[in-house]
Formats: C-alpha cells, sequence, structure tokens
C-alpha cells in the first residue's frame, strides 16, 4: 500500500528561519556506508533511485485513494473526488513534485470507482495538452495466487502501460512478495527492464532476507535492483529495527516510505474526540491517539519555529534518515500543496533525534501482514 491522507491545516511554502541541516541522519543499525547514496538535501529537488539512474523528485504522490472504495473515500467515489484527485495531481506538478506512485489493485470497477492508474494516465494527458511537463510513473504488480512466472509480469505491465497511456514507466515494482515464490516475478522484472518496458524495477513489502534475494536474482541479469517500498513513519520504525533500512542503505536501494505520515494520525487533524472514519478509524483510535497527543504537541512545537506544519515536519523527518523517499497520498490539492512544504529545509540533528526519542513511546500499529511473508 502507498497512501496516506494528510490533515487540512494550512500549508507555509515560506522560507525557514532556520537553516541547519539534518545531514542525512541515519537510524540505529546501518551496517555499510559502502553503496548507500542518502538522499540528502543538496540545492536539488531530485534523487536516484538506487543504481538505475533514474532521477525522481525527493518527494512523491502516492496514487491509492484515487478511485478506491474499499478503504478511502467513505466507500465511495463520484466527480467531486474525482475532480479533487485532478486537483492534487495539478498541485503537485505545480509545486514541482512529479513523482507518482500507484498500483494496478489500486481504486475499483464498482460503486462508480475506476482504476487509479486510468486516473493518472487521464490526468497526465490532459495536462501534456496545456504544457509540455515530465512526469515519472512508479506502479506495481500485483502477486495474486494464481500469477506464475515470468510472463505474469510482463503480462500484467502491459495492462498497466495500456492504463497508464505510456510505453514505458519509471518504476515498477513487485507489490509484496509472492506466496508460492518470488524467482519467477523477478525474472519477469528483469525481463521488462531488458525490452525497456520499464526504467527501473523495485520492490515492496520485503523483509531483509527477501531484499537481499531479490538484489543478488536481479545482479545475476546485470539490473540493479533500485527501490523498497515499505511501510515507514515516524510512529512506525520497523524498517529501522528489523534490518531492512540498513540493508537498503548498504546496497545501495533507495527506501521509498509508504504511509509517511501514518494515513494523517501525524498531521494533528484527528484527535480522540475526532477519529478518522473508515478503516483507519480501527487503527488510529481515540486511546491511540491520547497516547499521540504528547508527540503531536512536540511536533507543532517544532514546527512553529520553521514556519511548518505538523505533516511538512514529519515528512522531512523522514528525509533526514538519508536515502528516503516519502510518498505521502494526496486526495486535494490544499494537501498537495502543504506536502511541497516539506521540501528545501532540514531538521536540526538534535530536534530529529528528540522526535524519535518521544515516538518510542507511542505503541506501534500493526504493519501490512505481508512484510512478514
Amino acid at each position: 500500500m502507498a497512501l496516506q491522507v494528510a490533515g487540512g491545516a494550512p500549508h507555509h511554502l515560506g522560507v525557514p528561519r532556520r537553516r541547519q541541516r539534518c545531514a542525512a541522519l541515519r537510524p540505529p543499525r546501518v551496517a555499510s556506508e559502502s553503496a548507500a547514496k542518502p538522499v540528502e538535501e543538496d540545492g536539488s529537488n531530485k534523487a536516484v533511485l538506487g543504481g538505475s539512474g533514474v532521477a525522481v523528485t525527493k518527494l512523491g504522490i502516492g496514487a491509492w485513494s484515487w478511485g478506491d472504495t474499499t478503504y478511502w473515500n467513505d466507500f465511495q467515489w463520484d466527480d467531486r473526488k474525482l475532480k479533487a484527485a485532478k486537483g492534487a495531481f495539478d498541485a503537485s506538478v505545480d509545486s514541482g513534485i512529479t513523482f507518482f506512485d500507484t498500483a494496478e489493485v489500486y481504486g475499483a470497477g464498482v460503486s462508480g470507482a475506476i482504476n487509479s492508474e486510468s486516473l493518472l494516465g487521464r490526468f497526465i494527458k490532459e495536462r501534456q495538452q496545456k504544457e509540455k511537463v515530465e512526469v515519472a510513473i512508479a506502479t506495481k504488480f500485483a502477486a495474486l495466487p494464481w500469477r506464475f512466472g515470468r510472463g505474469s509480469v510482463l503480462a500484467a505491465l502491459k495492462g498497466s502501460l495500456s492504463r497508464l497511456g505510456v510505453s514505458s514507466v519509471e518504476s515498477y515494482q513487485l507489490h509484496w512478495p509472492g506466496i508460492w515464490g518470488n524467482e519467477g516475478y523477478l525474472d519477469g522484472l528483469a525481463d521488462a527492464y531488458e525490452q525497456g518496458l520499464v526504467k527501473s524495477v523495485g520492490v515492496s513489502n520485503y523483509s531483509e532476507k527477501r531484499l537481499r534475494d531479490a538484489y543478488d536474482r536481479l545482479k545475476q541479469r546485470g539490473v540493479p535492483l533500485a527501490s523498497n517500498q515499505v511501510n515507514y513513519s515516524l510512529i512506525y520504525r520497523n524498517p529501522e529495527e528489523n534490518g531492512v533500512k540498513a540493508a537498503c542503505d548498504e546496497l545501495g536501494i533507495t527506501l521509498i516510505a509508504y504511509s509517511p505520515i501514518a494515513q494523517g494520525a501525524l498531521t494533528g487533524k484527528y484527535t480522540p474526540e475526532n477519529p478518522p472514519t473508515g478503516p483507519r478509524g480501527r487503527i488510529y483510535t481515540p486511546e491511540f491517539l491520547t497516547k499521540l497527543q504528547p508527540l503531536i504537541n512536540k511536533i507543532k512545537e517544532i514546527g512553529g519555529s520553521y514556519d511548518k506544519t505538523p505533516t511538512q515536519v514529519v515528512l522531512n523527518w523522514l528525509m533526514c534518515q538519508g536515502n528516503v523517499v516519502p510518498i505521502p497520498g494526496a486526495k486535494n490539492a490544499e494537501q498537495a500543496r502543504e506536502f511541497a512544504g516539506a521540501l528545501g529545509w532540514s531538521l536540526t540533528g538534535d530536534e530529529v533525534e528528540e522526535m524519535r526519542s518521544m515516538a518510542r513511546e507511542v505503541k506501534p500499529v500493526m504493519g501490512f501482514p505481508v512484510e512478514r511473508l
């Protein structure tokens, strides 16, 4: 999965009051400095995905909610939500964020909903009719139990390319580990890369062992494993604790962080009296939000000294870890513009560690179960 809801607080894109840099601080258990090139604040808005040479904006936009009626949008999709999603796309591009992450399983064909890939393709086409714009697309292969072998990857990819209306994508990822094995899927990724259908390949929700196995198998074909997309936020630091972050840094694999604002829980928008609706309400309960409040207060305090919102602070915290590209989900233009305010400045090292220390007092929520496959 790869999408979160941002809070509705006003965005601040002004010049920060302080310019101390976090210097791409690394979390505990980084195994090696040999291969990774941390995504550092160097004045550029671009990061390279692993060893692929593919440059994307240092912060992307997740499109899980676009067309979705199973987790987001209060189980319904309509023209108003479609217009809002289009506004999110345009505002992202206007703000300099041109990296978009989607998947073949995002969105649905029920209740008037539409596939997220189709929406992204439509938004890009409509924008291109007005002006030339370079957009980087990442999408994903669903490792469904009835899909076998390398041919299933190529077939699914061609369906994605058709929906997106493009001849190739910047990144194609295995959405989760296969139940029956991953060798065929990885061979399919390499085939797609060699055929020029994708510019880089990645995985998602892969454990350290699976990540290393995937890296080695692709390396035999001369194909770099560019990324591993995992759940990672200030209050979900499992990648730091299970060896995934350290392995990414060691092997030169970019960590793409989904749920970077904890599906809205870190924005300050929700309180024990006003929890999120839908399935998120079962995760971020009033009890959980009560325990989260001291951390939220600290985030607001730190953000105030930079004229930044909590959302912008926690996204910046992730980028300060080095070698991390967050992809918060934008449902409307206001959220997209707010995300852009996380770029171009840095928390101090002391602030990064103070936030991590306080976050340790918050019991983590359950992650996507496939992480343990």
